[in-house]
Formats: C-alpha cells, sequence, structure tokens
C-alpha cells in the first residue's frame, strides 16, 4: 500500500527535540535520511525556542524535512500531540532526537503493517549504545498485552503506528502520566488494535546519563505506579496472573525466588545467583 493521494507520503517520522548536540542530532537525522524506505516526511519539532537548532537542521538539503519551532516550551507529551495533528501520512514513525535508526527500520516496519491490516503498532528489537547490549522483546499481540500489564513492552521510537487506530479511537499521548506518555500510549491502544514486535535490530537506543528515564527517574516510577493502578483497576485478573512472587524454602530458608512480571520471569538462587528468562503466555 503506498498512499498516492496528492502525492502524500505514506509515513511521517515524528521527532521532538530540545537542546540536543550537533553532534548526536546530525547522526539522528542522517539515520533517518538513510533509510531505505523513502516515501516519508520528517517533522523536526524543536521545542527550545531559547535555543534552537534550526541552524543544524537547515545544513540537510532534503525536501523531505520539514522544520518547526514552538514559540514556547511546551514539554514532550504536548509536542508528541502537535506532531500527531500535523503528520500526513498513514503510518507514524516515531523517532529519539538521540538514537539512530538502522537502514532498513521503515522498510520492514512498513511491510510488516501492510501485511497486517490488523496491527496497529509495530516495534522492533533494538541494541542499547554504548555499551552493546542487545534488548529482545515479544513479538506476538498475545505475549505483548500480557507483558504490559507490568512493563513497557514496545519501545516507542522504534515504533510505527497506524495513524487511523489513534484518530478511531480518540487516543493521544496523555500529559498526566508523562514521562511514561509512551506506556500510558499502549495501555489505551489494550484491545482496539494488536501489537507486534519484529525481531530484528532495527534501532540503536542512545543509554547514557542524559536519557530521560534518567534525569526524570522519579517522575518517571510515579507515573508507571499510577498506570500499575490503573491497569489494576482495568484489568485485574490479568494483572494478579502477571505479576506473582513464589518462594521455594528448603528447611525453612528460602532456596528459590521466582517472581513474575508480565511475561518476564525472575529467579533467585541462594540469595546470590540471578537468571532472568521470559514466558510466553496468551493474554485471555
Amino acid at each position: 500500500m503506498e498512499n498516492s493521494r496528492n502525492n502524500q507520503p505514506l509515513v511521517s517520522v515524528l521527532m521532538p527535540v530540545y537542546k540536543t548536540p550537533e553532534d548526536i542530532l546530525k547522526k539522528t537525522i542522517q539515520s533517518v535520511l538513510n533509510q531505505t524506505y523513502k516515501n516519508f516526511e520528517f517533522l523536526i519539532l524543536d521545542d527550545c525556542p531559547e535555543h534552537p537548532v534550526e541552524n543544524i537542521v537547515k545544513q540537510y538539503q532534503d525536501s523531505r524535512i520539514k522544520y518547526l519551532k514552538n514559540e514556547k516550551n511546551l514539554g514532550i507529551t504536548p509536542s508528541r500531540n502537535k506532531l500527531l495533528k500535523i503528520a500526513k501520512g498513514e503510518y507514524l514513525a516515531v523517532a529519539d532526537h538521540d538514537d539512530i535508526s538502522l537502514p532498513e527500520r521503515f522498510e520492514k516496519e512498513v511491510s510488516f503493517l501492510n501485511a497486517h491490516p490488523d496491527v496497529g503498532v509495530v516495534g522492533t528489537w533494538y541494541q542499547c549504545f554504548p555499551k552493546k547490549k542487545l534488548k529482545k522483546k515479544f513479538i506476538t499481540n498475545a505475549q505483548i498485552e500480557r507483558d504490559l500489564m507490568r512493563n513497557c513492552s514496545i519501545l516507542h521510537p522504534s515504533s510505527m503506528i497506524r495513524k487511523s487506530v489513534l484518530e478511531q479511537n480518540h487516543i493521544t499521548y496523555q500529559e498526566q502520566y508523562s514521562p511514561a506518555e509512551d506506556y500510558a500510549l499502549w495501555i489505551s491502544l489494550i484491545g482496539k488494535t494488536k501489537f507486534a514486535n519484529i525481531p530484528e535490530v532495527l534501532y540503536l537506543y542512545r543509554d547514557y546519563a542524559n536519557n530521560t528515564s534518567k534525569t526524570q527517574a522519579m517522575k518517571m516510577k510515579s507515573a508507571r505506579d499510577r498506570l500499575y493502578r490503573l491497569l489494576e483497576e482495568k484489568y485485574p485478573e490479568h494483572v494478579a496472573k502477571a505479576t506473582t512472587v513464589k518462594v521455594i524454602k528448603l528447611f525453612g530458608l528460602p532456596l528459590i525466588k521466582r517472581e513474575q512480571k508480565g511475561c518476564v520471569l525472575k529467579y533467585t538462587i541462594l540469595h546470590f545467583i540471578k537468571i532472568t528468562t521470559q514466558e510466553a503466555i496468551d493474554f485471555n
């Protein structure tokens, strides 16, 4: 499927930026422009009018780039929603301002959504850098919905979203859950569409001290705790099944502790040997 109406792009790449260092921003922009899939618009929304990155963005002579600037700082959630309204594409490719999309990411996500009309959100496996750490996410809708009871099972900046699913269900990002607005978005979509992850590394996630999850750790924890309570209200049986702790004792002493959070299982043996694995159970 290609969007030929008025020569509109099929994909809109949505990237808010805020005080992004020049060298990092250039690598991120170039990774988008280097995609093997070409039919997209690249919306870059600058949320820091006091220190704009316009001079960096304008160095790229590519007609697909549309540089936008907030008149005042809005914050990440309103900026994401502003991009949703502006986007012309049928598919929305999320991108963070400090990560790298590998060249075939868009091509493979578009192909997947074209082949699976019942799927509204597709993400990918990814690798953290500079420490090369592979992150494998659950693949099927059943696994992902189960895992969403306690984990953000799709890496938001690796995802491509079917815009019609958001519009038909009147769903946007919710500022009250920022900076976990991505997790809140997935929770809002449970039962309204299907989820999937492509079992291939197509995204490089920059894991460093300035990540939002680290700079706003307390706010992130508070937002997640509120989302957990929301899930417990909406899906009490599923949360109960997806959140368990069992301890096997020998002569009254804990031998093995088994914790389940979503589809992630953690075993602690004799208090110091720790093993993490995954469980594939249907959400029904």
